[in-house]
């Protein structure tokens, strides 16, 4: 199966086993385990719920262990709290401030979740082994996410 029907299958599943779905945590429990297996290149997903003004803390994730706090102010989780936007690190041994939860970890991508109101409610976090593992394609497809916490 190639990206794009890897996508395709994941998000069918997703429509189907989140509809009507209202509890914050079951979504992104069940979103981190259909994207941590559904997609090839992903190594490790999770979500970093805020917890306060300048606090991320560790929520549903698949793959090895992950930072358990991170600070609005460091690393690309951080970052992409801070400014509310999608983050695509091709390398993350060329980021100074990449937070290193994992050795193998070679690229990431961050997006943020946002509620209905516009403020944040957590990042999701996508770590690959491999460099420049995501690419338009998985920026397009995973923007998708945030709809399932806006209905």
């Amino acid at each position: 199966m190639d990206k794009q029907e890897q996508y395709q299958h994941v998000f069918q599943n997703l429509d189907a086993l989140c509809e009507g779905e209202p509890d914050d945590i079951a979504l992104m429990a069940t979103m981190a385990c259909e994207l941590y297996h559904g997609l090839d290149h992903f190594h490790w997903v999770g979500f970093y719920r805020v917890i306060d003004e300048s606090t991320l803390k560790i929520g549903p994730y698949q793959g090895t262990h992950g930072c358990l706090t991170i600070n609005f102010s460091r690393g690309v989780c951080g970052q992409c709290a801070r400014e509310k936007r999608l983050i695509n690190i091709p390398d993350v041994t060329q980021i100074p401030h990449h937070i290193a939860c994992s050795s193998s970890t070679r690229s990431e991508l961050v997006l943020p979740i946002l509620k209905k109101d516009g403020s944040l409610l957590a990042v999701l976090d996508i770590d690959s082994n491999d460099v420049q593992a995501f690419d338009c394609i998985d920026e397009q497809h995973l923007e998708q996410v945030q709809r399932f916490f806006r209905s």
